[in-house]
């Protein structure tokens, strides 16, 4: 196990590259990827850094020369014999070959395209314009450099002693939290905390000590590389990327309110009936559900990742039951702004109603919270899809905090969808 406190000390960051692969990334973002050179490979994107913690100065934190040498790093990344060799030939939810030929072989080529970076306000403007497939896989290493790097820009002051301390310190939170999870009967949790992680060695750390502390309760990571490297399960599906993008290119109102739907019948198309699970927040869960074919209430589950997360659970039961279908045998996945209490409170609440399974991100990989002031507090930072062949690109959410895209976009989505009035909740990560 690595010593990160002294590797830290050590000085070795300005040489150590915050993403060290392809593969550090979600699966999620993959198994998209491969959907998307199906089926929109010509397709021209443009995606941005987003930053909703404004008071997060990150151009003042981050020094832009040894930003741009982490981004060029990435772009001098390919895929080594052995990272191909587990995409191609691993079992991924049970079946093999769960990436083409035809995939493979453009990934393996594969050079991340340039990007775009500016300050502005004390914010950074880091934007990726291209054809979908290259540009999307873009977004989690430039989350994680930025975030890694942040706690760099923090961690530089701190002596050997003070960083002994103050990892000692986040193991023990961590610790904590997995012993008071540990024995739970039926819970069933993955790593989701790449994206907004604290750093790669702390994320594998994380990863180390939920394998040991949860056992078989642990059922694997969303990060593709510890997942090789661990030998664990790589865990994920779809994202609301796939449903902004779809609903941008959409020639009419008609074609827009279909969608979403669109979206998931291309993926049942992709992946033969398999990884069935529903995204249904980015226009409004409520009236996603209300207007879903008859089709999908068969589905596997539900992933639930805005607003409350009760209510979601509650609307996906209510929906099952319409549709005729027996909700305790459905997955509702939790993956919003979890943290030990909520996670045991859901699983109080659902167990028995439903099959329960947690995603776990940022306060499993990033809570320093208090233990260097609020300089490490996690903050939101998130990286989309901003335009589609020049056209706006719209998220709803289930909390309005989430929404974005230009307000006349928003105000047409909003009725196109049937969104009316949502409670705010506070979004922190």
């Amino acid at each position: 196990m690595v010593d990160i406190a002294t590797r830290v000390w050590n000085h070795k960051w300005k040489i150590d590259p915050i993403v060290r692969s392809l593969i550090d990334t979600d699966f999620y973002k993959l198994l998209m990827c491969q959907s998307v050179f199906r089926n929109h490979r010509d397709t021209n994107v443009t995606f941005s850094l987003i930053n909703r913690t404004r008071s997060i100065r990150l151009a003042e934190l981050i020094d832009e020369g040894e930003l741009r040498e982490q981004l060029d790093h990435i772009r001098s990344l390919s895929l080594s014999r052995g990272e191909s060799t587990w995409l191609r030939g691993n079992t991924f939810y049970g079946k093999r070959q769960m990436f083409t030929p035809e995939f493979m072989e453009w990934f393996e080529n594969l050079r991340l395209p340039p990007y775009h970076l500016e300050k502005r306000d004390g914010q950074y403007e880091l934007t990726f314009e291209g054809k979908w497939p290259e540009v999307m896989l873009w977004e989690i290493p430039a989350l994680a450099v930025l975030m890694e790097m942040r706690s760099r820009a923090v961690l530089d002051d701190m002596g050997r002693f003070e960083l002994q301390v103050l990892y000692a310190r986040a193991m023990t939170r961590t610790w904590e939290k997995v012993e008071r999870l540990r024995g739970t009967p039926g819970l069933r949790i993955a790593d989701f905390g790449t994206r907004r992680r604290h750093s790669f060695l702390w994320q594998d750390w994380c990863v180390q000590a939920m394998l040991e502390g949860m056992g078989p309760a642990f059922t694997g990571t969303s990060n593709c590389l510890i997942a090789k490297n661990r030998d664990l399960e790589a865990i994920g599906t779809n994202a609301h990327e796939l449903p902004m993008v779809y609903a941008a290119l959409a020639e009419t109102d008609a074609a827009l309110a279909e969608a979403p739907y669109k979206v998931l019948a291309d993926w049942h198309d992709e992946h033969e009936g398999n990884l069935r699970v529903i995204l249904p927040d980015t226009y409004g869960t409520e009236g996603f559900l209300s207007r879903a074919p008859d089709w999908l209430a068969g589905w596997t589950g539900i992933r639930i990742d805005s607003g409350d997360p009760a209510t979601g659970a509650e609307t996906a039961i209510r929906w099952w039951q319409e549709r005729g279908e027996d909700p305790r045998d459905k997955l509702v996945i939790f993956s919003d702004g979890l943290d030990a209490d909520k996670i045991l409170d859901l699983h109080a609440r659902f167990s028995g109603r439903v099959r329960v399974s947690f995603g776990w991100g940022t306060m499993l990989t990033n809570d320093f919270k208090g233990l260097a002031g609020d300089a490490l507090a996690p903050f939101s930072l998130v990286c989309k899809a901003i335009a589609a062949e020049g056209r706006p690109t719209v998220k709803l959410s289930d909390n309005p905090e989430k929404a974005m895209g230009p307000p006349s976009e928003i105000a047409r989505y909003k009725r196109v969808f049937g969104v009316g009035p949502q409670d705010a909740i506070p979004v922190t990560v």
